[in-house]
């Protein structure tokens, strides 16, 4: 499978596992890539915001890069997210080509003071660093612009852009402004697939994949082949679960993952700090009836 066709599959968006003691615990990951792979994921980002890349230092990104390239073993294409300062994302960028990734994701900047313009030469910068690795763009904020994401999706070796924005009309539009190689992802998960694909999107990201990866292949598999209705009556059933996550305005996004993984009896630590954890009793509670009545735990 090339990469382009797997991006218009499920992009998995891996937690980062800490031990007891709070530091990064990459091994306690295996069985997750592995119920993952053998589920039919089609890619596997590290690094990403389920991944809580901005709770980690540079170093401990490097090290949960090399650490996932060798646990996939080839076994389908490793995404790397890059980002933060740009002394930070080329160093990134650099240990992730090293390391064996086969595109690099790049985290649209946080900064308060972005210009589009400037956002096109850190892209270009991580391009020149990357060493021909293919490029996907990630983008959090449509407000920079048509223009803008047309410029930035022309750049050398980008290939795709996964969109994160609720909005898919500017979606669609943007989509015809922008050259027409470039693979757009559905970046908000499997409850918005349905709307990204209806205006030209293909495939999503996807935490779930962490928990329950059964479900959201069976997602894409029904979007692929055009039967919306049996992807909604399937994203119904794991509604709950992204309910749970985009509580406190998002902080129980990792907090979601790492409980329902608790339950499962693959416990990879807490979310650190400014994630919501633990989760609420409430939400402990929901969780835990939506693990039993979709069989994932008894």
């Amino acid at each position: 499978m090339t990469l382009g066709q797997a991006l218009c599959g499920v992009s998995g968006i891996l937690v980062t596992p800490f031990d007891e003691s709070g530091a990064i615990d990459p091994q306690l990951l295996a069985p997750v890539i592995d119920r993952a792979v053998a589920a039919g994921v089609d890619i596997l980002t590290v690094n990403g915001n389920t991944g809580e890349f901005y709770g980690l230092s540079t170093s401990e990104a490097v090290t949960m890069v090399q650490s996932v390239c060798q646990l996939v073993d080839g076994r389908v294409p490793v995404v790397a997210g890059i980002g933060r300062a740009l002394p930070d994302a080329l160093a990134l960028a650099h240990a992730s080509v090293a390391a064996g990734a086969d595109a690099l994701m790049i985290h649209q900047p946080p900064d308060p003071f972005v210009a589009p313009r400037g956002v096109c030469d850190y892209i270009c910068a991580i391009r020149d660093a990357a060493e021909d690795v293919p490029l996907i763009l990630y983008l959090r904020n449509d407000g920079v612009g048509l223009d803008a994401i047309s410029q930035m999706c022309s750049i050398e070796s980008v290939v795709g852009v996964k969109w994160a924005t609720p909005n898919p009309m500017v979606l669609k539009r943007a989509i015809a402004a922008a050259p027409d190689h470039i693979i757009w992802v559905g970046g908000l998960a499997e409850v918005w697939a349905p709307s990204f694909y209806a205006v030209g999107a293909r495939g999503f990201t996807s935490g779930l994949i962490n928990v329950w990866p059964e479900r959201s292949v069976a997602i894409n598999r029904s979007l692929e082949v055009g039967d919306f209705d049996q992807a909604r009556a399937l994203i119904e059933t794991m509604h709950v679960f992204e309910d749970i996550r985009a509580a406190e305005q998002g902080g129980a996004n990792v907090s979601g993952v790492k409980c329902a993984l608790a339950m499962l009896g693959n416990d990879c630590g807490a979310a650190r700090p400014p994630a919501a954890w633990p989760l609420g009793d409430d939400q402990q509670t929901t969780l835990k009836h939506f693990m039993i009545k979709n069989g994932l735990i008894s």
